[in-house]
């Protein structure tokens, strides 16, 4: 079972604000990005147009009401259940602060913002940190008991697990704010194992959603926030006025209506024929193995000499996320994006000369 860890903030060795864009952000022209999980190809045009309409009413001061109403109805909520947020890494900076905690517990490896966020509150955090051979499944009494705030991913980035919503809902219970990421949720077909829906009646839970995948819109900068009014309120209280800008407004209200969720559910069911492919390219390698089963828009990879291979794969013109920026990875990781079939054979194919050159 695994075991909690304790994590002073000098003991963090793990740089913790490593993010993918930073495998390509000086890369210049012509690398395939693998290392970016934002859906290619995207914003759409229709969401473009919407965003750019927006901008004849930036005089005005931003109103999130519309917005707010267009996502409670998305989930099926009350209004006072959600809070809009600058993208989800804000939420994880406003749950810092907005709460408490006596015991902080993060479940590793994951997203490394919430925890960032915690030690920069000057909270004192504790790491459940799962194991390869347990497939990096959350067993609930990993946990500590008297845990009073708990983060997880679902699907989990950056292993691509996807833990089922009872295994996640055993861990909320009074007294305790159970915080679920679920960043990529929108990319697994169905979103079987959200939570979202269940904001305000377990209790403690907070859901945190994303935008920027699925849309496209890491530089706009949208997310939200599914929780009972008093938390929701509390997340309020830490937050600025006007934090989200009229032009995200405008992508939420856009990106939450019918039409927008029916073309998210169809790219999730293409993200998961595109993710087979890759899995099955991988597997034809011997070197390589994969985190399965994988339900996210990533994979995760072990193999040997791993930096050096992801320096080969940019002399080769592609970028992959290094994994031991994760608490509970180390150097023998890679983070892969799911993209098209044709892209994926490319890749594959020059990660076999990556891996067989010395």
């Amino acid at each position: 079972m695994p075991t909690p860890t304790e994590g002073p903030q000098e003991d963090s060795v793990e740089d913790l604000r490593h993010h993918g864009d930073a495998e390509v952000r000086d890369a210049g022209a012509g690398l395939t990005d693998l290392a970016v999980n934002v859906r290619a190809g995207t914003p759409p045009a229709w969401l473009k147009e919407r965003i750019a309409a927006s901008l004849d009413g930036l005089a005005a001061y931003p109103d999130p009401r519309p917005a707010r109403r267009a996502v409670a109805a998305r989930h099926g909520l009350p209004v006072d259940h959600v809070l809009l947020t600058a993208g989800a890494a804000e939420a994880f900076v406003l749950v810092a602060r907005a709460f408490a905690a006596r015991r902080p517990v993060v479940v590793h490896p994951q997203f490394t913002e919430p925890e960032a966020a915690l030690r920069d509150a000057g909270h004192r955090v504790e790491r459940v940190l799962l194991r390869e051979r347990e497939g990096f499944r959350l067993a609930p009494e990993a946990v500590p008991e008297d845990a009073d705030l708990v983060v997880v991913g679902n699907p989990t980035n950056p292993t691509s697990v996807l833990h089922p919503a009872g295994v996640l809902g055993a861990l909320a219970r009074p007294g305790r704010v159970l915080v679920v990421d679920e960043a990529f949720m929108d990319a697994v077909p169905g979103e079987r194992a959200s939570l979202a829906a269940r904001a305000g009646e377990l209790p403690g839970l907070v859901v945190l959603r994303s935008l920027t995948k699925t849309w496209g819109l890491a530089g706009l900068r949208i997310g939200y926030v599914l929780a009972a009014p008093e938390s929701i309120a509390a997340l309020a209280r830490a937050q600025p006025l006007w934090p989200v800008s009229a032009p995200a407004l405008a992508a939420a209200e856009g990106c939450s209506a019918p039409a927008a969720l029916a073309e998210a559910e169809h790219a999730a069911r293409r993200i998961a024929a595109d993710r087979a492919h890759l899995l099955t390219r991988l597997g034809e390698l011997e070197r390589v193995r994969v985190c399965e089963p994988a339900e996210g828009p990533f994979v995760l990879v072990r193999l040997p000499d791993a930096a050096a291979v992801r320096e080969r794969l940019r002399g080769r013109g592609f970028a992959v996320r290094r994994g031991d920026t994760f608490p509970g990875l180390g150097p023998d990781w890679l983070r892969i994006a799911v993209r098209d079939p044709e892209t994926t054979d490319r890749f594959t194919e020059a990660l076999a000369k990556s891996l067989t050159e010395t």
